[in-house]
């Protein structure tokens, strides 16, 4: 039986992207020179005539693929790598220009802030009017009404129409009639980001609730940590096209590598701010691995005495300021957080200007594989005063710590603590 939901084949998507030209005044010769180009290609239409005005961009360039029934899709890359103009395709909302998809079953997407809903309408009015996009019934909608409105918390504004509404009370309904008009296919862009942290929660809560059905879901989102916990599969789009497409783990690996391969540093720089012109906020500007003479490190193993520089730049004088140094995993499962304050104990002031300080760990506990450094600026128990997620990573290259015969890949853990054992001569 085949339970493929979606085949997209051969997706292209070309825009026409204009460019304006630098603004002059125009003369009596320029006007009479263009009509003259306009009336020559009418005459001739075969003719070229190079337009530097515009250019093509292909926001997707040969894109292929299957989803099958109940897969949670995440599809990850950077800005302008194609993930908006893919899910709009696949909600119909754009016309690909090469290209077929096939589409199985009902599909309910969240792209933006508004769509699918008519502002002059109350919020009671678009839950029927889209459940009717969807093909459903009357009945059916009225049986899932009252969880659509405990769901999205705007039942006091019910009958009010929704352009009165603010960005998260719109994204709320919009996600509760989505997810709870029961479609065989839902997709979300990073539009949930608009709401506040609870509201994500739970609509991530109902997402995996909706892929434990046998539903399909495709998500958009930066969040990698949110990808890695909902989805079970992955594409990672890089320019217009497919670089991976496989186990969220192995989608997740590529983009975090890709990144990396994409600067180059000096041995022991894991970081460095490429521009600071008119920098004028709290920053982080560089992180260096040292050895325990402070030179450059240019590999670092399991248990090995490290010493991260972080420097950063501070606009304003902090007299009570802390650097916090978190490691996690590519997917986001944090492992280690590192305090100045209070964690440490150690007081410091964050003068203005340049400044740097040391996060000492005498034995790496870190098991080979590579790893995500987070790093912020604070002032401890009040507020961040900046906050770099995933700025750099930390390669950790393979130690036999345990000394045994188990490849280093297979069925270790990422810690590996120092430790001993011991033998009692004698047990009371």
């Amino acid at each position: 039986m085949n339970d493929t939901v979606i085949r997209v084949e051969n997706l292209s998507k070309k825009y026409i992207i204009g460019h304006q030209k630098q603004e002059r005044n125009t003369a009596l010769r320029d006007v009479i020179a263009n009509q003259v180009k306009s009336i020559g290609s009418l005459i001739n239409p075969k003719a070229k005539t190079e337009n530097p005005q515009f250019e093509e961009f292909w926001a997707l360039n040969d894109v292929g693929f299957e989803v099958n029934q109940g897969d949670r899709v995440g599809i990850i890359g950077r800005n302008g790598a194609g993930k908006s103009t893919l899910l709009k395709i696949l909600s119909r909302i754009t016309e690909p220009t090469q290209g077929r998809i096939k589409i199985k079953g009902r599909v309910a997407s969240l792209l933006e802030v508004g769509t699918g809903f008519h502002g002059e309408l109350t919020g009671r009015e678009n839950i029927f009017l889209n459940g009717a996009i969807l093909g459903m019934s009357k009945v059916e909608i009225k049986r899932k009404f009252d969880e659509i409105v405990a769901f999205s918390e705007v039942e006091k504004f019910l009958d009010t129409p929704v352009k009165r509404y603010s960005s998260g009370m719109y994204v709320r309904l919009a996600f509760a009639v989505a997810a709870h008009l029961e479609p065989e296919i839902l997709i979300v862009d990073e539009v949930l980001a608009v709401g506040d942290a609870a509201f994500q929660q739970k609509c991530l809560g109902k997402m995996e609730e909706v892929g434990r059905e046998g539903r399909t879901v495709l998500f958009v989102s930066h969040n990698m940590g949110t990808i890695e916990k909902l989805c079970n599969r992955g594409i990672y789009l890089k320019s217009g096209q497919i670089n991976c497409n496989g186990k969220i783990e192995n989608c997740l690996n590529s983009y975090w590598q890709s990144l990396e391969n994409s600067v180059f540093y000096q041995p022991g720089t894991i970081f460095k701010l490429e521009n600071r012109e008119n920098l004028n906020k709290f920053s982080i500007l560089e992180i260096t691995l040292l050895d325990e003479k402070e030179s450059n490190k240019a590999v670092v193993r399991t248990w090995d005495y490290l010493r991260i520089r972080i420097r950063f730049f501070c606009p304003e004088d902090i007299p009570k300021g802390g650097v916090d140094l978190c490691i996690h995993t590519f997917s986001g499962n944090k492992l280690m957080h590192y305090s100045t304050k209070p964690l440490s104990g150690l007081d410091m002031s964050l003068t203005e200007g340049d400044s740097y300080t040391d996060c000492i760990i005498p034995c790496l506990p870190l098991a080979s594989g590579n790893y995500r450094l987070s790093v912020g600026l604070s002032i401890p128990r009040s507020k961040w005063l900046c906050w770099e997620e995933g700025i750099a990573t930390l390669e950790v290259k393979e130690k036999d710590v345990y000394n045994s015969l188990v490849p280093p890949d297979q069925n270790r853990t990422p810690i590996a603590i120092e430790h001993y054992w011991e033998i009692p001569a004698t047990v009371k």
